[in-house]
């Protein structure tokens, strides 16, 4: 299928690795001039040379700043100041304690996860509307539906990103700029990968993860971990002009981890 993303220029945020680096990829093969960010040198080129090897003909620029701070967003859209395409992917984890975590924990949780997003659509998102199209796509998780008690802080921050998302898509009427949502479920990153293996020691790779989608995501449907890929198979579609009649949406890839029919 062409997703007709030829000629856009997409910002994927938090893009050296992981879901983030999947979805830079995935962009590029599709036609889609990409911005691959991080917060050094060596991860930012890297990236971007792993994406060329793999798509020749991909255009890809690099990017480094730290978007989770306001002088790091500054950064951002100085050097670029118009892109077609947003993804709010930058995001970061912690398992705390609820009666432990600190104020500053759960603050800077906010500041990365919720306000890189927000500065970030605050500038692209006008200019946007301005020319008439555009897409701005949030990366949340499953746990903003699903919240886990382990991880209240991440939980909250990533069910902010569902309304700061759907309140900018109803800024978009009548225009063909979008805001959606994507939820992946639990993702095989590399971090979530070295969580399981310390997780259970004693089992190889395949047996732990299995183990673990057992017991702590029993109601998976899959029985497994999402693939990076799975996830930018869609961000990649709800970015291209074919999503144009889904805006303000939450759109799940879960593996039916969420026990919801809606």
């Amino acid at each position: 299928m062409d997703l007709k993303l030829g000629g856009r220029k997409a910002l994927v945020t938090a893009s050296t690795g992981g879901i983030g680096f999947a979805i830079a990829g995935r962009l590029a093969a599709e036609g889609a001039s990409v911005i691959v960010n991080g917060r050094s040198v060596e991860t930012v080129n890297s990236a971007c040379r792993q994406i060329s090897s793999d798509w020749p003909q991909a255009v890809v620029e690099g990017l480094v700043a730290d978007n989770g701070s306001a002088e790091g967003c500054r950064a951002t859209i100085s050097e670029y100041p118009e892109v077609d395409i947003l993804v709010n992917n930058l995001g970061i984890y912690e398992v705390s304690d609820f009666f432990a975590t600190s104020d500053s924990q759960w603050q800077r949780l906010f500041d990365v996860n919720v306000l890189s997003g927000v500065r970030l659509s605050r500038h692209y998102l006008k200019g946007m509307l301005e020319g008439g199209e555009g897409r701005i796509v949030f990366i949340s998780s499953e746990s903003a539906v699903n919240p886990a008690p382990e991880m209240a802080h991440y939980s909250a921050t990533k069910l902010m990103e569902l309304s700061v998302a759907r309140s900018l898509a109803e800024l978009t009427k009548g225009t063909g700029v979008t805001v959606n949502s994507v939820l992946p479920g639990s993702t095989r990153t590399a971090g979530v990968q070295k969580f399981i293996r310390d997780v259970f020691p004693d089992l190889d790779y395949s047996a732990a993860e299995t183990r673990f989608m057992a017991e702590n995501r029993p109601t998976s449907l899959i029985g497994r971990l999402i693939h990076p890929e799975e996830v930018a198979a869609l961000v990649a579609f709800v970015c291209s002009p074919l999503s144009s009649g889904i805006n303000g949406a939450c759109l799940r890839v879960d593996g039916g981890l969420i026990r919801s029919a809606v």
